[in-house]
């Protein structure tokens, strides 16, 4: 196997680079590329054009929005107190992601431009909303991370695009929670589940549920939200509406079966993650108010 590959210092450097050589593909952590093409599952593309030393993609800054680089490793968002503060759900994602060793090398841009179903920042991400933002030659545009992910292996990157970062508004009082399983702990997810909400007058707003692993790439689940908006705390922890809420999360679904379960047991899976997240997230809150009180 062999390929030219180059080390750009500035995205304008890297973004000249993949103009002259369309074919070439950018790399960061390599934990996912490079074991593809060591493994033989892809074509090797005439040119790997490493993206770990432009300073524009990594780092977290916060603003009114928090931005973090494409090519930030995991350790670092998994670490960051603001990550952990405002979106909880997605530093909890982070965390559970191979090893650390693993986690040190991986880049949240490449998690996501791989395109996994599985991938376990994408259902953490999308319950805050995430956008992306997308850089070329001729400018950066932005895009709410629902529209970039297309498919397995697909997104909406164009020729001669690079992943730039991931945008993030933090929302006063929200709270998320990121459950998954896997055959191992640290095997890829047979299924994910997030939840986000705004508690409101004792009452859950502003909801969102998103799951992984269980169609072709992950998505928000619109009934569940729809059957949680307006919800009590005291009633997300009953039998009757977490029994309604494990077969809500099923309905949008489209699980597969493979080595790792079946079809069937991935929609259970589900439906038992999104009634556990439930849960535990209204009763966390309800300690919470105790205390305060």
């Amino acid at each position: 196997m062999h390929h030219d590959y180059h080390r750009p210092r500035s995205l304008t450097e890297a973004l000249e680079l993949a103009r002259q050589t369309p074919a070439a593909r950018f790399v960061a952590g390599g934990t996912d590329l490079l074991v593809a093409l060591r493994k033989r599952r892809i074509s090797p593309p005439p040119a790997l054009i490493s993206l770990r030393s432009i300073p524009e993609l990594r780092g977290i800054e916060a603003g009114e929005r928090l931005r973090i680089g494409a090519a930030t490793p995991l350790t670092d968002i998994a670490d960051h107190p603001r990550v952990r503060e405002h979106f909880a759900a997605l530093a909890r994602a982070v965390e559970v992601i191979g090893s650390r060793q693993i986690r040190n090398a991986a880049t949240l841009g490449g998690n996501l431009c791989n395109a996994s179903p599985a991938a376990d920042t994408a259902p953490a991400l999308l319950v805050h909303d995430a956008c992306v933002e997308l850089a070329s030659e001729g400018g950066t545009r932005e895009v709410p991370l629902a529209s970039f992910l297309l498919g397995r292996g697909e997104t909406a990157l164009r020729a001669g695009e690079v992943l730039g970062a991931v945008l993030l508004e933090p929302v006063a009082a929200a709270r998320s929670l990121f459950l998954r399983k896997g055959r191992t702990a640290m095997d890829l997810a047979i299924a994910s589940v997030a939840v986000r909400w705004v508690l409101r007058d004792g009452r859950a707003r502003s909801v969102r549920v998103a799951a992984g692993a269980v169609a072709p790439v992950a998505l928000r689940l619109g009934p569940l939200e729809e059957l949680l908006e307006g919800a009590r705390l005291e009633e997300m922890c009953s039998g009757d509406l977490l029994e309604r809420v494990r077969a809500a999360a099923r309905e949008p679904i489209a699980p597969i079966s493979d080595l790792r379960a079946s079809a069937e047991y991935r929609s259970l899976l589900t439906g038992v993650l999104a009634a556990r997240a439930v849960e535990s997230l209204a009763r966390g809150e309800r300690a919470t108010a105790g205390g305060a009180r």
